[in-house]
Order: structure tokens, then sequence, then C-alpha cells
């Protein structure tokens, strides 16, 4: 009876306690939020030490949302529950952290698929054990407690408790607006991954989880729309020239920064180009990382700065709505239009919003015939660009608008040597690590980006029809670079160079990412669409950004005045620009399979009965042996192309053909989209498939 007594004296203790504890739970726990963001307890005491105001910011929030467990006699349970929610979207966001730049954001969040490929692409096998475990044992636990953790068995004050909720949230509130209005926090992310670090991850990840759109503008009418829109008056656009737009990943000029002292200009191409032809700064949304949103304000010729803080609208709006863009624009002089990246296709889901902004066809690396040509960190060189933007132009009779996304100068950057004999040494940084692996790994990639840029400037200089080829930096590398460090004293620019093989004027200026493509078309006398044309009208007049903000509301949220109330069809587009073509199917002894055809790549596989069955493929010769799949009598089969990132994501596939059941045989095909059947008698060995295929590379060199 005493020791029962003691327990409930402790109970009502801990109960008059219980804001007190709630609050100093909510401390610690972000505390550790944190540590597991920055990987590091150290830099998290720094962090709270130098910055109280944002920690402290960030624990009310935490604190404010589980105040609902008021509402609940199982209070522990609750808490629990909602600390325990906390705690695990902080600990995704530190193994998001550690494999790739930007953290973990609200649209991530949204999208279950992303979700999917965080935990499969991000987390080692055993790490998934571990965490599944984790998930069981947590389970366990809540079990636990659901039958042995007190109850609150005292007097139930509803009102109070709704007080106490209400008042939290009011608190809440007015902290956020004096904390924006003090400048202690930001509703703008230049650099998303550098505002988690500075705004603390709570705060971050609710901004873009909520924070996503445009606000419907006050002055949007249908009139007000109309009067922005003018009428397009055109005498002779040349639109027989082949726009080319070249965005580098993380390409900028090393020169710019202050404390660097480089062995020799890793950009000698590109400067010379400046100087030669119209170049200038290229304005950019963003710094370090953020590649999607300088795409997008190049593609559509919209302004990051009206949507939400952090937004990527590849991961949000693009997702669902057609965008008025670029290559629609040049669909109504002819043109076709060509994406290519040289990595895999659903980065930034790509595959799914390049529809949305009209491209016509889309080469990822899974369509490229030779990606073996890697950076000592895994990412596909940039001089394999070349070939494949001459293959969109010689896939048309007419001219072609190609966008082109780079990848080579992609970070993170080592911090150990990779490089055993760099081409461009560097001094000056803080320390060894910085200087001889980080900027010396960097420069090294931009050096052989530079070489590429002028192997495509000598192979189209080449080319038979006219080219203008515009190319620039996507953002600056994530180098921990601030303001001070640069001579420009800007870190939201690039240098970008308009070139072209046919002598267009020289004209230097600054230009805004969302400006360059009606400035390249004003140049050609095209002036269609809805953007472009604005763009080249009020450009620098009054009002000219709150009235672009009223033309992307309407493009994308409201009711699509500026284009009659008609949304623009997605385009049927198509995967890669060459066709893959399956010639022939050879299945040999021990479930060996062969497929033989044209342009088939590391990606090529095999379907069966709908299912892509678990196989292991090799490319050799231009051919594609495939082990662990035997094709059975009367099995459904086709050529699949799978996601790099994923074997369970196939992006195209051809026609099905019916297998008939021979032990070995060979079975003809036409064009990946058109498939038909013939079969032949002779049996196959694999050593007589070994035979054809060095007969095949011998051929080929």
């Amino acid at each position: 009876m005493k020791n029962k007594n003691s327990g409930k004296t402790y109970i009502r203790i801990l109960n008059r306690l219980s804001l007190l504890l709630h609050a100093a739970g909510s401390l610690v726990l972000y505390f550790l939020i944190e540590a597991a963001s920055r990987h590091s307890f150290p830099e998290t005491w720094e962090f709270m030490t130098e910055r109280p105001l944002v920690f402290l910011y960030n624990a009310l929030l935490i604190f404010t949302t589980s105040t609902i467990v008021y509402l609940f006699r199982r209070r522990s349970l609750m808490r629990i529950l909602i600390f325990g929610l906390w705690g695990v979207l902080g600990a995704i966001n530190g193994i998001v952290l550690a494999n790739r730049v930007t953290p973990f954001t609200g649209p991530d969040l949204k999208l279950l698929d992303d979700l999917k490929k965080i935990i499969g692409g991000y987390l080692p096998v055993y790490q998934v054990i571990l965490a599944g475990a984790g998930i069981v044992l947590a389970l366990i636990i809540l079990v636990f407690i659901w039958f042995k953790a007190p109850k609150y068995t005292g007097p139930r004050k509803l009102l109070l408790d709704i007080g106490l909720i209400a008042g939290s949230f009011a608190v809440l509130a007015g902290a956020t607006n004096l904390a924006i209005s003090k400048r202690v926090l930001s509703t703008y992310f230049g650099n998303i991954a550098f505002a988690y670090e500075d705004y603390g991850f709570p705060y971050c990840l609710t901004v873009t989880l909520f924070d996503t759109g445009i606000s419907q503008p006050n002055k949007y009418t249908e009139g007000f729309v109309k009067s922005l829109v003018s009428d397009v008056e055109e005498e002779e656009p040349q639109n027989d020239v082949n726009i080319v737009f070249l965005q580098l990943e993380s390409f900028f000029d090393p020169a710019t920064v202050n404390f660097l002292k480089l062995s020799e200009d890793p950009i000698s191409n590109f400067r010379q180009l400046m100087e030669e032809y119209s170049s200038g700064y290229y304005r950019v949304p963003s710094v370090g990382a953020g590649t999607a949103n300088t795409e997008f304000e190049s593609i559509s010729g919209m302004s990051l700065r009206y949507f939400g803080a952090g937004e990527y609208p590849y991961k949000t709006i693009l997702k669902e709505t057609t965008c008025e863009s670029i290559p629609y624009d040049l669909k109504e002089y002819g043109y076709t239009t060509h994406a290519i990246h040289n990595n895999e296709a659903t980065f930034y889901s790509r595959n799914t919003v390049y529809p949305m902004l009209g491209f016509d066809t889309f080469t990822s690396e899974e369509y490229m015939t030779d990606v073996s040509d890697t950076t000592e960190t895994g990412w596909i060189k940039d001089h394999i660009l070349t070939g494949e933007i001459m293959n969109c132009l010689d896939s048309t009779e007419g001219a072609d608008y190609i966008y082109t996304v780079s990848v080579q100068g992609h970070g993170d950057y080592p911090t150990e040597e990779t490089i055993k004999d760099p081409q461009i040494t560097v001094t000056g940084a803080e320390n060894k690590e910085k200087n001889n692996y980080s900027w010396e790994y960097y420069c090294q990639q931009i050096y052989e980006m530079d070489l590429f840029v002028k192997e495509l400037t000598d192979t189209l200089a080449e080319y038979p029809e006219k080219v203008v080829l515009v190319m620039y930096g996507d953002h600056l590398p994530t180098m921990g670079l601030e303001t001070g460090d640069l001579s420009n004293r800007y870190l939201f620019q690039t240098p970008y160079v308009i070139w072209d093989n046919f002598g267009l004027e020289k004209e230097d200026m600054n230009l805004s990412a969302y400006q360059m493509g009606a400035e390249v078309l004003n140049r050609l006398g095209m002036h269609r669409g809805t953007l472009v044309n604005f763009h080249q009208n009020r450009q620098g007049t009054k009002n000219y950004q709150k009235d672009l903000e009223v033309l992307q509301y309407d493009l994308l949220y409201g009711s699509l005045y500026s284009l009659g109330g008609t949304a623009l069809e997605p385009s049927d587009m198509q995967m890669g620009v060459l066709p893959i073509t399956l010639e022939t199917v050879t299945q040999a002894d021990q479930s060996m399979l062969l497929l033989e055809g044209e342009n088939l790549t590391a990606a090529s596989a095999i379907e069966v009965n709908g299912k892509v069955p678990e196989q292991n493929r090799l490319l050799f010769a231009g051919a594609v042996i495939i082990s662990g799949v035997k094709l059975e009598e009367g099995d459904e089969a086709a050529l699949v192309q799978l996601s790099a990132s994923s074997s369970e994501k196939v992006l195209s596939t051809s026609e099905t053909f019916t297998w008939n059941g021979e032990d070995s045989q060979q079975v003809m095909l036409t064009e990946m989209t058109d498939a038909s059947v013939e079969t032949e008698e002779d049996s196959d060995s694999e050593e007589s498939i070994l035979s054809r295929l060095l007969n095949r590379s011998a051929e080929e060199e």
C-alpha cells in the first residue's frame, strides 16, 4: 500500500510538472534531430549556442505540435507517438543528407515513390534490416505502453486543454511573424541545404510542406491578364535555326574566388568564347544545389521567387499540370523539341515532367549506348553529350530545340585524394582537404567540361545547318562559398555565352535564367508565347515583376485567361531519340539469353509475362547478354528499358512476342514499338554465342 501511494504521489508530481517536462523533452528531441541532420553533436551545440533564437523557435514548433496530447487520457502514448514521428523524420533527413546534397523536404514526404526510393536507394541492405527491426521493436514498445503506461485519471478540463493548445499555436504564430520580420527566419530559400542549416529542420520541413505554389495576386482578373498579353508581330522569323541549351552542372569561374590560386585556367575555352560571342552573368535561383530549378526557369520563362520557399515545381505542380514553355512555343514554328541528360531518367521526375513542358523526346543515360566513362565519384562525363546532341540534330529534317543537362561537375566533392595527378593544382583554401582534394577535384571536372565545350563548338561549327548554342552553369558548387569570398560578391550567378555558327551580333548583358529563352528567340525574330512576348516587351518596365507573378499564377494555378481558357496537352514524349531495334533473341544453355539489335544499352532487359524477372545483364559489342532467365513455351516476352536507379521501374517497352518453346532459337523482331516473330531451327550454344559476339565486336572496330 505504501508503494502504491508512493506511485500515485510520483504521478501527481509529474502531472503538475507536465508542461515543463514537455518543454524540456521538446528541447532535447530537437537537439537530437539537429545532431542527426548535421551528423555531429559538437556542430549541433555550436548551432544552439550561436543561433539560440532559431534553436528555441524550432523547439517551440515541436512543443506546439505535440500539445494535442492533452486532449487524450493516454498522454504518455500520444507523446511518444508525436515525438517519435518527429524523430523518425529527423533520422530520415540525416540519412538523406549523408547521401545527397539536398535535405528531406515536404514534397519528398508527399511522394511515396520518392520515399521508397530514399529507403531503397540510400540505405544498404543491413540498414534496411535494422530499420525494419527498429520498427518492429517500436510497435512492441507501443503495445506495452498501451497496456502498462499510466493514464491520466484526473478530472477532464476540456476547455482549459483546448485553450492551452490554441494559446500554444497563437504564440507560435506570433513568434513566426516576429522571427521573419526580424530576419531570424526567412521565407526564401536560395539554397535549401543552407536554409536547413541556418533555420533548422522542423521549420524548413514545415515550410516546404505547406508553403507551395503561387498565391492568387490581388490584381488577378480576366481583363487584367488579357491586358498583359501583347499581339504578336513578326516579319521574318529565323525558324530554321537549331537552338541548343547546354546547362553545365556546377560550372562557374573559380578565378572569381578571392582566396584560390590556380596553376592554370580551367575554363580557358569557355573564357575565350565569352570574349568572342554574346556573354554575361546568368542569374540563377539557387546556390550549391537546385539544378532542376535553374532548368525550370530556363525552359518555362517563370521566376522561382513567386513559388514556395525551397519549392521544386518538378516535384509539385508539374506532376499534374502542363506549363507553357519554350518547347511549346517553338512547336508553333515547326520545331521538334528534345531533352538530354546524362543521368537517370527519374532524377527530379524528369521522365514524367518533361511531357508537361512539351518535349517530344528525352534521352537519359538509359538510352545512351556507352556511359562507361565516369568521374571518380561515379558521375557520367559530359563529353558523351556531343554525340547525343548530334543524334538529335540528325534525327529530323527541320529545326530542333535541344535542352541538355550536364552532370559531370556534380558534388559532393571528395575530401580525400581521388586524382593522383590533377591537371589543375590549387592553393589558398583553408586546409589541405579543401585545397588538394575538393577544389582540385572540382577544377579537374570543369577543366574536362571546358574541353567538352570546345569539342562541341568545333563539331557544330562544321554542321551544315544554323545553330545557336547557349551555355551556362546551373549554380555555384557546394563549396560553402560566401558572398565575401567572390570578387563579384554575388552567389546567385554563373557565366554564360551565346555561341552560333552563322554570325549573330555580339551583345553582352546580364540576364536571369527565366529571361534567356525570350532573349534568344527575340534575336531570331520569334515572339510567340505568353511569357516570351511578355519578357521581350516588358523587361525593365514598371511593375514588370508584379505582372510576371500574375501571368505565372494564371498559367499554372488560375483560369488560363492568357491561353483562352484551354490547357495545353502533355506531349506524347518518346524516350530516347534513337530507335531501339531488337533483331534477334537467342535462348542458350543454362538460362542465358542473347539480345541483338541496334542501339541496345546497358538498361535493355527482358520482360516475361508482364513482369521483369530478376536477371543479370551485360552489354557487350552492342548486344545484351542476360543470365538467369529461361523462356518457356507460350511465354509473352518484350524488350524493356529499365531505370538506372531501380530495376522495378520500366521506362519504355516494345510490343510482346510469343516464345514457341524450342530449346534454342532466334526470334526476328522489328523496331521496339512494332514487334513481330519469326523462328529459326538452328541450335545455339554458349560457345557459338560468344564467338558471334567476338566477331561482332571485331566488325565494329
